[in-house]
């Protein structure tokens, strides 16, 4: 497995074949160009992981391509700016426009090792940084002594072990992604990409763009789909996905290319794809709404994520990870929970999974006082997060409220409850509340309900 696609752009052929033959000894993937004309045609032929830019060419100079690159105001990718009249202005506008860094000719190959190294490890964390909001520690391993959880692990290793594609059932909360994310990083590909798509949070207008990119002039999008190459796409919650995007996607898995919008130059693709759902994806096949061949495509190693009812001996470990966790991340105070309020917890139902013990753990933490964490204040939080019988003329928000906030109460709660009941689809609670749906995604974002992760 390569250590990364690295493109080398420098107009004088013996460094350029120089650095190609030393980057490749160190196990890069190593594409070349001799002009900044050349470059624009390999960057949008396929997506480097690292670009070694020349500044000064005949055609055009590496600034003005810095320039071109440049989306938002940062680079796709890292570029290390190479100069053998480098000046201190220059390396200021390199650094001002995002390159990673400037090296000087003659250059220093154990320099440049170092430099290539660090900036592909910076972009990395980086991508992490962004995509893992949630995940601010290495990746564990599922949690939990239980026999159930064991058998899961081993399984997990065991396919881990094959380039195959994963399709990972179970209810929502129950912790596919996390089994997703030790798949990943047990395999062969740990050190490549692990690139999330979570299909409930988009809308059919971007979904296009998000998953496959686009093209407009000299400027390029990298979609999920090329950011995964030669690593894991991750499709949370794949049901959530419409029709055209399935059929779209059908055909990246079929002939391994695709089409950026607004491109008209196939682009190759080579991932592994870890998809999940909370629903039963035959009977989703059987009623219509999700495309029989892709379901075969994805279903080619099925994985079962047990509810944590099934395994509930693990719940005093998974309350002490979750403590510590809260500890070390948010700073928040040490608390245990007694012998009792284990007991307790190892006997509730958990209709929310692993998910309503972490959100359980975290809020005990915060609104709680004094070093232990009895049972009766575990019976209380509990009975707070149960659903209770509305009676008709019911009274579901405080009377004392102005009327916006009162307004806003109540279509957090009723939003929050319709939510649950559709097993976290964002698709099936537009048609359940009768909302367009690019509306609803507003609405939850304004109300502050978390829709992001699909019921995972």
């Amino acid at each position: 497995m390569s250590s990364g696609h690295i493109l080398v752009v420098d107009d004088e052929p013996d460094i350029r074949n120089l650095v190609k033959e030393i980057l490749e000894e160190e196990g890069y993937e190593v594409s070349v160009a001799d002009s900044g004309e050349a470059a624009r045609r390999a960057r949008r032929a396929r997506r480097p992981d690292l670009i070694l830019l020349d500044i000064w060419m005949d055609d055009v100079d590496g600034i003005t391509l810095l320039r071109e690159w440049s989306e938002g105001g940062r680079l796709q990718c890292p570029v290390i700016v190479m100069s053998g009249h480098g000046t201190v202005e220059t390396a200021v506008e390199a650094t001002r426009l995002g390159a990673y860094d400037f090296i000087e000719k003659p250059i220093s190959l154990a320099k440049l090792l170092l430099t290539v190294s660090r900036a592909l490890e910076a972009d990395k964390l980086a991508q992490e940084n962004l995509g893992l909001r949630r995940h601010l520690q290495p990746v564990s391993e599922p949690t939990g002594k239980s026999e159930v959880m064991q058998a899961l692990r081993d399984q997990a290793r065991r396919i881990a072990q094959h380039n195959t594609w994963v399709l990972i059932s179970g209810e929502p909360g129950a912790g596919k992604e996390i089994v997703a994310r030790y798949i990943h990083a047990q395999s062969p590909l740990r050190d490549r990409p692990f690139v999330e798509v979570a299909v409930g949070s988009m809308s059919p207008e971007n979904s296009a763009v998000e998953l496959f990119g686009s093209e407009e002039g000299e400027r390029i999008h990298y979609g999920r789909l090329e950011q995964a190459n030669s690593g894991t796409l991750y499709l949370g919650n794949i049901t959530d996905m419409d029709l055209q995007t399935q059929s779209r996607l059908l055909s990246v898995f079929q002939t391994h290319s695709f089409l950026r919008m607004g491109g008209t130059e196939p682009v190759p693709v080579d991932i592994r794809v870890i998809a999940t759902t909370s629903r039963d994806l035959e009977q989703e096949v059987r009623e219509g709404r999700f495309r029989e061949d892709l379901y075969y495509h994805l279903n080619v190693v099925p994985l079962l994520v047990p509810p944590l009812r099934e395994h509930s001996e693990d719940v005093p470990e998974l309350l002490n990870y979750y403590v510590d966790r809260f500890v070390m991340q948010e700073n928040l105070p040490y608390r245990e929970f007694s012998t009792a309020a284990q007991n307790r917890l190892r006997n509730y139902r958990w209709p929310g999974n692993i998910r309503e013990l972490k959100n359980l753990v975290q809020r005990l933490l915060i609104l709680g006082t004094g070093p232990v964490i009895e049972v009766d204040e575990v019976e209380a939080a509990i009975q707070t997060v149960q659903p209770q019988p509305v009676e008709t003329g019911a009274t579901l928000v405080p009377l004392d409220m102005p009327l916006r906030e009162a307004r806003e109460h109540f279509e957090k709660q009723y939003l929050e409850h319709q939510l649950a009941e559709v097993g976290g689809s964002v698709g099936k609670l537009a048609k359940r509340v009768g909302m367009e749906r690019t509306h609803l995604y507003r609405k939850l974002r304004g109300l502050g309900i978390d829709f992001r992760k699909g019921g995972e």
